[in-house]
């Protein structure tokens, strides 16, 4: 099989054939979906030629937006954008469009547990009333654009319905379309110590639960830190190979899946995207991939 790899590291300026020869000069052969407008008919059509004549697959655009925002009109511009993401990458032909699905928590609510309102922690994420806010959101935006090739995904985030292989495939089953898919972050499901000393084990399970329905996974690494003093314990993101991910596993389990399931790098400078991606090729030689 060919390994798919790419990152987000090259931006599209505007240009199709400059963008995707910058790609293939870093040493990828997939990429992020441009965010451009479905009504940029030649863009698209220009576009698709250079991926083309390159190879180079779309993995996957981005709906990186608060899908159940509190605010009604927020949350509507949300959910329309999502839509807007999913038609253009079926017009593209990119593998899937992900995203983190969103926060109950808001300005003013009593938890005040994240400044962050997109896709923060907050209670009301992991409650039954959570995951069928999950399921309705990603059955309307899947019925209003009805995707012919591009599948929608959501995140795997540890606060969120999707922090377990477990909960995503019973997301899968209750959203219950053939354009809903999975979409696999090793990193993201690094949610204990436990998982963290036990990578290997963790993805083996997750692709054994997901296989059938993944379409795109996200590749960075992961380091744990706690010590003396501390009684709780601090997870950070690094780049590939720099932490305690286990690659010969993650890359086997892809390799096992049918499709070319693109690898994507992300959250990294340029430096911290080259790092990684030479340790993802080094450890794929060793595997003969």
């Amino acid at each position: 099989m060919t390994l798919r790899l790419g990152g987000q590291n090259i931006a599209y300026a505007g240009d199709p054939e400059a963008w995707v020869q910058a790609l293939v000069a870093f040493g990828y052969n997939a990429a992020y979906m441009p965010d451009i407008s479905i009504d940029s008919r030649d863009e698209i059509s220009a576009l698709t030629r250079a991926l083309a004549r390159a190879d180079m697959i779309l993995a996957e655009g981005g709906a990186w937006r608060n899908l159940i925002a509190h605010d009604p009109a927020q949350r509507q511009a949300n959910l329309d954008y999502a839509c807007h993401q999913l038609a253009l990458a079926d017009e593209l032909g990119a593998r899937t469009v992900v995203a983190f699905h969103g926060t109950a928590g808001h300005p003013g609510d009593a938890w005040q547990l994240s400044d962050n309102y997109d896709y923060g922690p907050h209670p009301e994420n992991q409650t039954e009333a959570g995951f069928q806010r999950a399921v309705d959101t990603a059955r309307a935006i899947i019925d209003a654009v009805r995707p012919k090739r591009c599948k929608f995904s959501l995140e795997m985030v540890p606060w969120m319905v999707t922090d377990t292989p477990a909960n995503y495939l019973r997301l899968l089953k209750a959203i219950d379309r053939p354009a809903f898919a999975a979409h696999v972050d090793a990193v993201n499901m690094v949610i204990s110590p436990r998982h963290y000393f036990n990578t290997g084990a963790m993805i083996r399970e997750a692709f054994a639960l997901l296989g059938p329905w993944i379409v795109s996974c996200h590749a960075k690494d992961v380091v744990l830190k706690g010590g003396p003093g501390r009684i709780s314990f601090h997870i950070d993101e690094v780049p590939p190979g720099e932490g305690n991910l286990d690659y010969a596993a993650y890359l086997t389990e892809i390799a096992k899946l049918s499709g070319e399931v693109p690898l994507m790098l992300e959250h990294f400078d340029a430096e911290g995207h080259r790092r990684g991606l030479a340790h993802i090729k080094e450890v794929a030689r060793g595997l003969g991939l």
